[in-house]
């Protein structure tokens, strides 16, 4: 999420689009149900509905919400190095569930925070590296439908020096104070984890949750305060910094704290060297057809809908799809987006450390032009990129099973189960 006044990439408080986000839910739900086994708990995801197309023809418009979100996200910079490595003795390892609000819009769930604990519904995003919900004391008009943090009311609560501050290149504009207090994801409890209660809201959007935890690196935390994962590293709560996502279309979409799910994939992972500690970045490339279209960076982000990357970059890799046409504005709005046959669907591949992975047709596929139309529209757009780099976002991951290993520097990949 791009931002206009400070070289981070953080778009922490731009999460309202609806557009992708990851989220974990803290607790057992008795919607999902829970199940137990010796690496710590397990919650199946549910997925809902569709808002890109309606009967598998694209909705213009919803085109356009979908292509703001990921440009705003973009503009911002990616500068310095993470944070040493930790380690300790091994624990116990947590998975919470991820459910998919708006196929491939918002990932939603449930994080609790203080004594006694207070729910709230977030995103859960590799993009950005601090957590934030609605304060009680905010009184802007999107804040009267959320649930909201009241410090008072917990006994583990205690407010730090300073103010969380956020202007976003759309904007969006958010601040609030700093507190530190307990925060439970599926189990496991950060104590003293800081975040910010915003109080101050304007421009912004409401796509239904009530804040954002952020699972990059400190590095590029406004609150310049460990996340979440590393402060249950810190506390000995877990013995790796590690965690996997598992996203899919069905059942069984999953985020996996402080280690590596095998019964989430299948075969061997394949490792890849991050960049540099700052978003999750490591080399690959992308064809079409087998042909090589884009050979760089690239940044693994639950909180990006589509693939993106700079224009020169993108059409070049279009140009490897024979019949591909770039869609006309008043039928893709929002700009940046490309045709292609539907009876000749490119096989689309990304390849990290010599090993192939293809992106299934219906995540490629974001619908058809319009009734009776024999030309669809594809997942990789346009956007706001360092001609260097793309932005893989969940049209991406939903193909893979991501392993989040920052005490090794490196991104693992492999096929899902």
């Amino acid at each position: 999420m791009g931002q206009s006044t400070t070289p981070v990439l953080d778009r922490v408080g731009f999460a309202m689009l609806s557009i992708i986000m990851i989220s974990v839910l803290v607790t057992a739900s008795s919607v999902f149900g829970t199940s137990s086994n010796p690496k710590g708990v397990s919650i199946p995801l549910q997925e809902r509905g569709s808002p890109l197309a309606k009967d598998g023809v694209i909705i213009p418009e919803a085109l356009a919400r979908l292509a703001y979100w990921d440009a705003a996200k973009q503009h911002a910079k990616i500068n310095n190095s993470g944070p040493p490595n930790n380690s300790s003795s091994l624990f116990r390892r947590h998975s919470a569930p991820l459910e998919s609000k708006l196929d491939d819009i918002l990932w939603v769930g449930e994080i609790e925070i203080g004594k006694p604990r207070q729910r709230f519904r977030v995103d859960f995003d590799t993009g950005s590296s601090d957590t934030w919900v609605f304060s009680s004391t905010c009184v802007a008009p999107i804040c009267s439908s959320k649930n909201k943090y009241i410090a008072s009311e917990s006994s583990t609560s205690t407010l730090q020096v300073g103010e969380f501050k956020k202007d976003y290149f759309d904007g969006t504009e958010v601040s609030g104070p700093i507190y530190a207090d307990t925060i439970t994801v599926a189990g496991l409890s950060a104590e003293g984890q800081w975040f910010s209660p915003i109080d101050q809201v304007n421009n912004m959007e409401d796509y239904g949750r009530d804040g954002l935890m952020g699972l990059s690196f400190m590095s590029i935390s406004q609150l310049k305060a460990p996340t979440f994962i590393g402060t249950l590293l810190s506390q000995k709560k877990i013995s790796k910094h590690i965690f996997s996502m598992r996203l899919s279309s069905g059942s069984g979409s999953e985020l996996f704290i402080g280690g590596i799910n095998p019964s989430k994939y299948r075969g061997e992972l394949t490792y890849v060297p991050l960049e540099s500690q700052t978003m999750w970045i490591v080399k690959g490339s992308a064809s079409a057809n087998g042909r090589n279209g884009f050979n760089g960076n690239m940044v693994i982000d639950s909180g990006t809908a589509l693939i993106l990357g700079a224009q020169a970059s993108v059409v070049h890799w279009w140009s490897k799809v024979p019949g591909s046409k770039v869609c006309p504005a008043d039928k893709c709005k929002g700009g940046g987006f490309f045709m292609f046959p539907c009876t000749n669907a490119p096989r689309v591949t990304f390849e990290f450390g010599g090993r192939e992975f293809p992106i299934a047709a219906e995540d490629f596929n974001l619908g058809t032009l319009e009734n009776n139309s024999r030309m669809c529209v594809g997942a990789i757009r346009i956007a706001n990129e360092p001609a260097d780099t793309w932005n893989l976002g969940v049209r991406f991951m939903k193909n893979v099973y991501t392993v989040f290993d920052v005490d090794s520097s490196r991104i693992g990949f492999a096929t899902p189960a």
